[in-house]
């Protein structure tokens, strides 16, 4: 990963930066760069409510096969998006996050295999979320309702019958992803959706207390800020909106995605370049902490975080179905599951409970790698050739069957 260290004396670079959006949603008007956009209707919320006119964006690689066997669903962590592979532009300030993993010739080959990428309900990259138009004309902001991973799931559902695709030959994803993955093991087959094979990636069946806990000071952190509003910013100009909150929150999740031997190893005691710690400057760590929280409130949504964040802390796939272990032993795809051996935030242990109880799992792939759970990101290495061996053997079964 790019170190981003700097030289630059701590006053003359704030002087010097751009301001900073209210908002880095992207909203209806702005270049739709590689995105397409699918109108689901109305999506009924698991706490009873309904969440009205919901439209979906997502990117496509790769053609459908004719009998559409060869569909693979990705699924984006966090803060990601569907741009899960392509260069940044106008309407795309970053390049895919996944770009090694898809493509032609990737691991998971977009010439043989048609690949789907939604951006996540209650994102704000082109799917109906907070920063979204409510039916008075208003920004959803604060109101935005409470959404679970399930609710998630029922609006890619809808979205894969409009595509027209009637099963998954993969549906995968890491982190905030993995946990949409195994809610699809049981909700896809439920709606008639024949999912094949999946493969959560460093993710849990159910949040712990421990990552909960983790998630309690970054909402605290946004509803902080002043200019968080109750979540009603977005006519903000630029710099007024809740930016501090929304970086300090990314800030404490940064460190639960790396770890303490790669933080020692990478920056240890150093000062940041032209500053010194004694006088009110910063280490060389902070100022790493400080760039990526800048970075995530130019881009993303403070209130999207809020509300994905709560999706995730109340994720629960055992939940009205007897425990997530039960849970689990219902899912009937052929499993890959992928822990990280340093991940801090979802430890392997978690992902060993998944591949313990799923019925038709592999043995659990360890990734080895200081960097954590950021390890799905970064090990393109390892994690690359265990999917592609994946999906060879799934090729391998089917061949076998027809032949």
């Amino acid at each position: 990963m790019t170190d981003h260290r700097s030289s630059t004396p701590r006053r003359a670079r704030a002087r010097d930066a751009a301001s900073v959006p209210a908002s880095g949603a992207w909203r209806q008007g702005d270049p739709p760069g590689d995105r397409r956009f699918a109108d689901l209707g109305a999506v009924e919320l698991e706490s009873g409510g309904v969440l009205p006119d919901v439209r979906m964006a997502y990117e496509t690689w790769g053609e459908l096969a004719p009998d559409g066997s060869n569909a693979v669903l990705v699924l984006h962590a966090l803060t990601g998006d569907a741009h899960v592979a392509g260069p940044a532009g106008p309407g795309q300030t970053t390049a895919g996050w996944w770009e090694q993993m898809v493509g032609p010739g990737a691991p998971i080959d977009t010439d043989r295999y048609f690949v789907v990428a939604p951006n996540v309900l209650g994102g704000c990259q082109g799917t109906t979320g907070p920063a979204s138009t409510a039916p008075d004309g208003r920004p959803w902001g604060g109101r935005f309702p409470h959404l679970t991973t399930r609710d998630q799931v029922a609006a890619e559902i809808e979205l894969t019958r409009q595509l027209g695709i009637t099963g998954w030959e993969l549906v995968i994803g890491a982190s905030m992803g993995g946990l949409r993955v195994l809610e699809w093991g049981l909700l896809g087959p439920e709606q008639g959706i024949e999912v094949r094979n999946i493969a959560p990636v460093a993710t849990t069946a159910q949040s712990s207390g421990d990552q909960i806990a983790w998630a309690h000071p970054q909402l605290g952190a946004i509803r902080a800020d002043p200019r968080w509003r109750g979540g009603d910013y977005y006519d903000a100009a630029d710099d007024d909106g809740p930016h501090a909150g929304l970086a300090v929150a990314r800030q404490i999740a940064h460190t639960t995605y790396r770890t303490a031997t790669e933080l020692d190893a990478r920056f240890g005691r150093l000062p940041q370049g032209g500053e010194d710690p004694l006088t009110g400057g910063r280490y060389a760590v902070q100022s790493y902490l400080d760039h990526h929280g800048d970075k995530l409130a130019r881009r993303f949504d403070a209130n999207s975080y809020l509300v994905l964040t709560e999706s995730m802390m109340t994720h629960d796939l055992g939940r009205d179905r007897g425990g997530a272990e039960s849970a689990l032993s219902q899912i009937t795809a052929r499993a890959l599951v992928v822990a990280v051996d340093s991940d801090r935030l979802f430890p392997p242990a978690q992902a060993g409970r998944i591949a313990t109880w799923l019925p038709r799992a592999e043995p659990l792939r360890i990734i080895t790698s200081d960097f954590g759970h950021d390890g799905f990101l970064v090990e393109f290495d390892q994690l690359g050739p265990i999917v592609a061996e994946f999906l060879a053997e799934t090729a391998s079964v089917q061949d076998r069957a027809g032949s």
